[in-house]
């Protein structure tokens, strides 16, 4: 809001233009200097003149304004608001008003896509909830969002599990937990295997039975399916996240010929060692193989027929690839095919990759048997965010509820927190912690603004008393933070979208809880006063509004008592 109403002003009296005026303005490091500050070296090559002196010139001439005051310093003119006058326009208009980015362009969001028969480990948190979080918030800025989770429900595993299921696998052992008896089933076939090397003959066997139609193969196959999906929907009712479409590998078993039919029409096909490659020579990369030596698919040729289906079937503008950075040159290989098949919407595919997600510093491996269970790290969150509240609050009405909550939450806030770039070293103690940058911090300042407005309601929350308000009330230093903070919301939440990080918003709840914390301890709130209570009041309520609007668009459940 601030930058806007500065923008519009200076668009008058220069070369620039409002938009490339609020992309240059800054917020001064220096509350004494003003609240905003435009660099005027942009300006400078046009005017032909020192960036200070178009400051002080700039200055001179800029009419006087009942919202603020303007002062040049060296090269910066900065903007000092009248605050009284600002926040009661702000709180009159609604308060921040959520940027219209997307204009209803359909973005199709392939996230998640756990393997079938192996177990969801904490690794794959990442996928998940940072392309829910993206699912919610390009949602929020005016995209058409679709999600899909691509389910690894095919491949020469699965002749491996058939194989293992038939020689140490039953029903009864399977029984009580499928995906790990499915765990120890795939871990224990590599183990043989190296003493036993004709068991990769026959889990070759096994699936090639499965790719022609064998029913026994595909008995077995439907049966990790329908397993995996069962626990898989358990933890994803628990993460707070739901899927629009599930199309598994197998969903594109047929579409797969005519990609290859068309890249040959194309003449873009040359053999390689008997293999069928597109060659990226050109581009520095390696070939993208589209069929192996022994005539058989690989996952190239498959995501080529999904990106294909996503966008003529499913209306997709753009396509999101929420997948680990260790992929990105399959992503550089299969967008640049897709281009040399002349689509040109190829360009709006985009890999969203991220960092390792990593346990005490080391990278998990289902093959190894070397994997974290989620489930039991939400399990574990969740009993040691009930220790901390009996504790702490012992008579809270439906403590293992909140518990849950505050658990689950901390683990997804403890993801989304760090850039999605880097690698995350998970640590349950600091990610369950109810001080510092974390879910649990952010739940407890929001049942604190709830708690402020239920008693100044007399019990009844919401009662609005901004109709009594005096905005001169909010003058104070740590009320016109918490409004500076406050306005900042759209600009988290565009930023956030162009870059495809949710972690802009989660470092922007911290900053808001920890500005309002300090409103929360410096200024008497509840004072009797209508004029005053009701200024500040309206912070309380907007603050409570934006930090539950923040959570839930993370996919952390606010709480109204903690």
């Amino acid at each position: 809001m601030l930058k806007e109403m500065i923008a519009a002003s200076l668009a008058e009296h220069c070369s620039l233009s409002s938009q490339q005026i609020a992309e240059l303005l800054e917020f001064p490091p220096n509350e004494l200097l003003g609240d905003v500050a435009f660099p005027c070296f942009a300006l400078s090559k046009t005017m032909k003149q020192s960036p200070a002196q178009i400051a002080g010139q700039l200055a001179a001439s800029l009419p006087g304004s009942s919202q603020w005051t303007t002062s040049a310093a060296g090269p910066y003119l900065n903007f000092k608001f009248n605050r009284a006058a600002v926040v009661e326009q702000f709180v009159q208009n609604g308060g921040a008003q959520i940027p219209d980015i997307g204009g209803g362009k359909r973005v199709i969001i392939d996230m998640s896509s756990p393997n079938i028969a192996k177990p969801f480990g904490i690794g794959h948190l990442r996928s998940t909830m940072i392309g829910n979080a993206l699912y919610n918030l390009l949602r929020k800025v005016g995209y058409d969002t679709v999600n899909v989770n691509h389910l690894g429900d095919w491949g020469t595993q699965f002749g491996k599990m058939i194989a293992a299921y038939l020689k140490w696998g039953d029903p009864s052992y399977k029984a009580e937990d499928p995906i790990k008896a499915y765990l120890e089933l795939y871990v224990r076939f590599h183990e043989e295997a190296q003493l036993q090397p004709e068991l990769e003959t026959e889990a070759r066997e096994w699936f090639v039975k499965l790719e022609s139609g064998d029913p026994e193969a595909h008995r077995y196959w439907r049966m990790f399916i329908e397993d995996s999906l069962a626990a898989f929907n358990k933890l994803y009712d628990r993460l707070g996240v739901s899927f629009d479409h599930y199309l598994g590998e197998s969903f594109y078993n047929d579409k797969m010929d005519a990609v290859v039919d068309r890249l040959s029409d194309l003449g873009l096909l040359e053999e390689s060692d008997g293999a069928l490659v597109v060659r990226l020579d050109e581009e520095g990369l390696p070939p993208c193989i589209i069929k192996k030596s022994d005539g058989s698919s690989i996952y190239a040729t498959r995501d080529l027929a999904t990106a294909i289906y996503r966008h003529d079937r499913m209306q997709g503008d753009e396509l999101l690839y929420v997948v680990g950075a260790e992929q990105s040159l399959h992503f550089r290989q299969l967008f640049l095919v897709l281009e040399r098949m002349g689509l040109d919407w190829a360009k709006e595919c985009k890999h969203v990759p991220f960092g390792l997600m990593l346990m005490d510093g080391q990278k998990m491996s289902t093959r190894r048997g070397k994997v974290v269970f989620l489930e039991d790290v939400l399990d574990e969150a969740a009993a040691h965010a009930l220790r901390i509240i009996e504790e702490k609050n012992p008579n809270l009405a439906g403590k293992e509820e909140v518990a849950e909550a505050v658990g689950v939450g901390a683990v997804i806030f403890g993801d989304l927190l760090h850039s999605r770039l880097h690698e995350v070293n998970f640590s349950l103690e600091d990610v369950v912690n109810f001080e510092g940058e974390t879910g649990p911090y952010v739940q407890y300042t929001y049942a604190r603004t709830q708690s402020l407005l239920h008693k100044a309601a007399g019990g009844i929350t919401g009662d609005n008393h901004s109709e009594t308000a005096n905005y001169q009330y909010a003058e104070g230093d740590h009320s016109w933070l918490l409004a500076k903070s406050l306005m900042r919301y759209p600009d988290a939440l565009a930023l956030a979208s162009q870059r495809h990080e949710p972690s802009v918003v989660a470092r922007y709840l911290i900053e808001l809880a920890q500005t309002f914390n300090r409103f929360y301890h410096h200024e008497k709130i509840i004072t009797g006063h209508a004029a005053e209570q009701g200024a500040k009041l309206a912070l309380v309520r907007m603050t409570a509004d934006l930090l539950q609007d923040g959570l839930q668009l993370l996919g952390v459940k606010p709480l109204k008592e903690m």
